[in-house]
């Protein structure tokens, strides 16, 4: 077989790649470093920081900052009730919203569209923070760690994205061949729909996953028992309340502040390190499941 010829690009081609590249290394630049400074800067002197010296090394290394961080009870606190609520509630995001999902993309399931109008009505209209707080609170879920996974047990825009996506990927055909074997709707779902939804179950664990860990405001409003806090509302205690104090008890002066700053940049990287690294793992899936979910059907 003769090998193909090359298809030699024009002058034109090759200034519009060297364009292209140029602005996608730029825009990596701009993403990534910020991120990069957060880091140099946490184990960096806050006053070569705050004069301008730290910009693509450490200055005056520290560790002074993690140390007072992991040795802080509050944080692993925070860590291990944020994982269980993570762990928990995405659990039940996902399993609620692929369950509804399911029966409102088939085209035998009688009054989907009028749910699916109910569902549209609660994207723009609720009932408003008082009476849900009144509701938590005659349910007994005040101060109790439940209300973190069950209170926002299901999201109207992931349950679209979720019907779409079935609708899209899993033929009724498919369903036809499995009744023939005698495969009821509810072993359907869990031995061949779960399985053929990967894509969009990752899409579902990103989104709820990153929502729970990142929540504090729901902690703020619900609970008042400290050893209940997210790892977020224990951030906020220690960086907006001035409650890291208590870590600096034993610092005078241009020490406080120093340590003060190691705090707050050790604290976004000790907060933000499972989601960086739970996001590259999940990416393909992530692309693939939004793409699916949301130009189809």
């Amino acid at each position: 077989m003769k090998e193909m010829r090359k298809i030699k690009q024009s002058r034109e081609d090759k200034i519009f790649d060297m364009i292209k590249i140029t602005i996608l290394v730029i825009a990596l630049i701009l993403v990534l470093y910020p991120l990069y400074f957060i880091v140099i800067a946490s184990v960096s002197s806050s006053q070569a920081v705050n004069t301008g010296q730290v910009w693509y090394r450490p200055i005056g290394f520290n560790l002074e900052g993690y140390r007072r961080i992991f040795d802080h009870a509050m944080i692993w606190m925070g860590y291990r009730n944020t994982i269980l609520y993570t762990f928990l509630g995405t659990s039940i995001n996902v399993l609620l919203t692929l369950t509804l999902a399911y029966p409102l993309s088939r085209k035998t399931f009688r009054g989907g569209r009028f749910i699916m109008i109910f569902l549209l009505i609660t994207m723009y209209f609720n009932g408003g923070l008082i009476p849900r707080y009144l509701v938590v609170q005659k349910l007994g879920l005040y101060d109790d760690w439940k209300i973190m996974v069950l209170i926002n047990a299901v999201n109207v825009f992931n349950v679209i994205i979720a019907r779409t996506f079935l609708k899209s990927s899993i033929p009724d055909s498919l369903f036809e061949a499995a009744t023939i074997d005698g495969c009821s709707h509810i072993n359907f779902l869990w031995k061949i729909v779960m399985p053929l939804s990967k894509a969009i179950i990752a899409v579902l664990i990103l989104y709820y996953g990153i929502a729970h860990w990142n929540e504090y405001f729901t902690a703020l409003i619900y609970l008042n028992d400290e050893k209940l806090y997210s790892l977020q509302l224990v951030l906020r205690s220690l960086l907006i309340e001035s409650q890291a104090q208590d870590m600096l008890e034993s610092a005078d002066g241009a020490q406080q502040q120093d340590i003060g700053e190691l705090l707050k940049y050790g604290l976004i990287i000790v907060s933000s390190l499972p989601v960086l690294i739970l996001y590259p793992l999940l990416q393909k899936y992530f692309v693939q499941g939004v793409m699916i979910g949301s130009v189809k059907g």
